[in-house]
C-alpha cells in the first residue's frame, strides 16, 4: 500500500479513483451527492485564506482511503479542518482510519496546530470512530430539506414580511467587484453563529471574498444571492445565498449562509431575505426539486424560520473537536 499526496498536479486516474472511493464510503448518507467536478476541484485547490494537504492510500491501484485537511492562514492559527476523511466500506476495521488520524496529528503538529475539527452524522461509522478516538462534540447540527415539488407557494408568498426602511437586492452568479466590500462586511455576522469552543472570530475583506467568489464556477457551482440594504443610506444589513451545481444533474440546491448584522435585527430581514431568494430560485431553476440547509440545533431563530418555510428534518450531524 502506498500513500499518494493529493494536490493540483494529481493525475486524473488518481482523482477518479478517489471520487469512486468517496462515493462508496458515503453511499449510506442521504442528501445531495457530491459531484466529481466539485470534489476534484476542492481537493486540488485550497479555499481562500487556507493551505490544503491531502493524502490517498492506494492498494494495488485502488484508492481505499483518503483525507484532506485545511490549514487556515488568516484566523485561528491553532486550527485545522478535516474534510473529507473516509475509508471504503470493504476496508474498514483494518486500522486505516487510525493510521490516517495519526497522520493528521503528525501533519497538524508540524504546522503548530493544536486542534482538529471535522463533522459526521450523529449515527454511523464516523461518529463511532470519533467517540473511540477521543473527539468531543463541539456543535450539534441539523440538516433540513425543503421539497420544492410539494411547497405551498401561495403560503410562502403570504409569509413575506414588510420591513420598513429596507430593500432587497437580488443577483445571480459570483459577486462582482462592486459587491465585495459589502459582502465582507456582511460575513462578520456569521461570527454570531454557534461554533466550537476555542474558535476565534473570523476576519473578512474584499480580497478574501474576491478569491472565494473566484472558486465558485471552476468548482462546478452557480449561485443566487440576496442582500438587504437600509434605504436611507444604502448600508448592507443582511445576506443569504443558494448554490446549485452547474450541470443541474442532481436536482438539489444548497441553502448556504444567512446572516443579518446585529444593528439591523428585529425587522424580520432573515425571513425576508430567504423568501425573496427562494422565490427567485424557483423561477430560475425549474429542474431543482429540493433544497438542503444546515443549522446548529441551538440556533432557535434560524430553525424557526426554516420550519416556517416548510423545511423538514433530514438528519443530525456532530461537529467534532480534537485537541492534539
Amino acid at each position: 500500500m502506498r500513500i499518494h499526496p493529493i494536490d493540483f498536479d494529481s493525475p486524473a486516474e488518481l482523482m477518479a479513483g478517489l471520487y469512486d472511493a468517496y462515493t462508496e464510503a458515503h453511499a449510506e448518507i442521504p442528501g445531495p451527492p457530491e459531484t466529481k467536478q466539485h470534489l476534484t476541484y476542492v481537493l486540488r485547490n485550497p479555499e481562500a485564506g487556507a493551505r490544503l494537504e491531502g493524502y490517498a492510500w492506494v492498494d494495488e491501484g485502488r484508492v481505499v482511503a483518503a483525507y484532506a485537511q485545511s490549514f487556515i492562514q488568516r484566523d485561528n492559527p491553532h486550527l485545522t479542518w478535516l474534510y473529507p476523511f473516509f475509508v471504503r466500506p470493504d476496508r474498514r476495521r483494518e486500522g486505516l482510519a487510525t493510521l490516517m488520524l495519526d497522520h493528521v496529528r503528525q501533519r497538524a503538529r508540524a504546522d503548530g496546530r493544536t486542534m482538529v475539527l471535522t463533522e459526521a452524522p450523529v449515527t454511523g461509522s464516523g461518529s463511532a470512530f470519533g467517540h473511540a478516538r477521543g473527539f468531543k462534540v463541539a456543535v450539534v447540527e441539523a440538516r433540513r430539506v425543503l421539497d420544492l415539488r410539494k411547497s405551498d407557494w401561495d403560503k410562502l408568498e403570504r409569509l413575506m414580511p414588510e420591513a420598513d426602511g429596507y430593500r432587497i437586492e437580488l443577483s445571480e452568479g459570483p459577486a462582482g467587484p462592486e459587491l465585495l466590500e459589502d459582502l465582507a462586511t456582511l460575513m462578520y455576522g456569521m461570527n454570531d453563529a454557534p461554533h466550537a469552543e476555542g474558535i476565534e472570530a473570523s476576519t473578512f475583506d474584499a480580497d478574501l471574498l474576491r478569491e472565494r467568489e473566484a472558486h465558485i464556477v471552476p468548482g462546478g457551482g452557480h449561485c443566487y444571492t440576496a442582500i438587504a440594504r437600509r434605504i436611507s443610506d444604502g448600508v448592507p444589513a443582511g445576506y443569504t445565498r443558494i448554490y446549485v451545481d452547474t450541470n443541474r444533474s442532481v436536482g438539489w440546491g444548497r441553502q448556504a449562509d444567512t446572516t443579518v448584522l446585529r444593528e439591523h435585527r428585529g425587522h424580520r430581514l432573515g425571513l425576508m431575505l430567504k423568501l425573496a431568494n427562494l422565490l427567485r430560485f424557483r423561477d430560475r431553476e425549474p429542474a431543482a426539486e429540493r433544497i438542503i440547509t444546515w443549522n446548529a440545533t441551538s440556533n432557535a431563530h434560524m430553525v424557526a424560520i426554516n420550519e416556517a418555510m416548510g423545511f423538514e428534518l433530514l438528519d443530525e450531524w456532530n461537529e467534532w473537536q480534537l485537541a492534539i
